[in-house]
């Protein structure tokens, strides 16, 4: 890929060993940028080591957070906690660094969610018209985002990258690619299905919405994802919340459809809710992630003028599916 437009200077990025940092990292290096990582493990800096983070930081042009449980489990009381934990810890750690910089970073990107948004079926959101939702999931993104933006750092543009689900070689498409060759690959059917008072006191308690697969599927690919970072850095205007999405989100039904053609499969029967369930229980992991409708426009980066490489999803699709990704 191209790093013709990437910047300069050093980036510190945590939370360096998931799936969108180790694509970012040697893709900067690629580009001639010197980059420290920060992780639990196998990284430059562990996090825990402040007085190493605080050395990083201070004189780097570029801080990225990515740092946070996967939210791909089951929503028990202590995976709650260590998705809040693991979050609010390393962005409270981020923070203190550049608070404490002599040289502090112009730019800070800090990963968030598109899933802040309300279930939508009846329109798209936007930073200036979204509505923020309700439930833990949200919960989480709204304190990820504070704590982002708490305290003064006059001399950081901070930015909240609210991604949608990020296409790309492995992530989420692995496990849709083979249960589509198993004939899984059906569009998911939300319905009915009982929720605990536990669950509902909660908040993760996933109600009824769009149903017949017509919840809305906002995603973006990796490499855009990577690409809007280096847009950041060359649009100073842009701050805040920035929603990383592609400009055409489907449905449920025509993204499993899109996956099927990808992929040869010729039989693809709807997945009820009550299999969704049963299947997630299985899995260790929750439907919201499947049967939520996010439907999510960039309007900050359309309207600054940045355009998408991989703007259509099946062609996003076929490439993360053709090759692995290289720097």
């Amino acid at each position: 890929m191209s790093t013709d437009d990437i910047g300069a200077g050093r980036v510190v990025i945590g939370g360096s060993t998931g799936f969108m940092g180790t694509y970012l990292a040697p893709r900067l290096r690629a580009a001639g940028r010197e980059v420290v990582t920060i992780s639990r493990s196998g990284a430059d800096i562990r996090w825990g080591d402040q007085v190493e983070i605080d050395r990083a930081v201070d004189g780097a042009t570029l801080v990225i957070g990515l740092a946070g449980k996967s939210v791909n489990c089951r929503y028990t009381p202590e995976n709650r906690a260590e998705i809040f934990r693991s979050r609010l810890d390393t962005t409270a750690s981020l923070r203190t660094a550049i608070a404490r910089a002599t040289t502090p970073p112009p730019l800070w990107v800090n990963s968030s969610t598109a899933t802040i948004y309300r279930h939508a079926e009846d329109r798209p959101m936007t930073e200036s018209a979204g509505e923020i939702g309700t439930g833990f999931s949200v919960e989480v993104a709204k304190a990820w985002e504070q704590a982002l933006f708490a305290e003064e750092l006059p001399a950081t543009r901070r930015v909240a990258l609210r991604s949608t689900i990020v296409l790309g070689h492995g992530g989420v498409l692995e496990p849709l690619k083979t249960l589509t060759r198993l004939g899984l690959g059906g569009p998911q059917y939300d319905g009915r299905w009982p929720v605990s008072a536990a669950r509902r006191a909660a908040g993760t308690g996933h109600f009824p919405g769009a149903r017949r697969g017509r919840q809305r599927f906002s995603w973006v690919h990796i490499e855009d994802v990577a690409r809007i970072i280096d847009f950041l850095e060359r649009t100073p205007a842009l701050e805040g919340p920035v929603n990383a999405a592609a400009p055409h989100p489907v449905d449920n039904v025509e993204f499993m459809a899109t996956v099927r053609r990808v992929l040869g499969a010729r039989i693809g029967p709807p997945m009820p809710r009550w299999m969704l369930e049963l299947g997630a229980i299985g899995i260790r992991t929750e439907t919201e992630l499947v049967l939520k409708s996010r439907w999510v426009l960039p309007e900050k980066l359309t309207a600054a003028g940045f355009e998408f490489r991989h703007p259509q999803l099946e062609e996003a699709i076929r490439e993360s599916f053709d090759r692995p990704h290289a720097a």
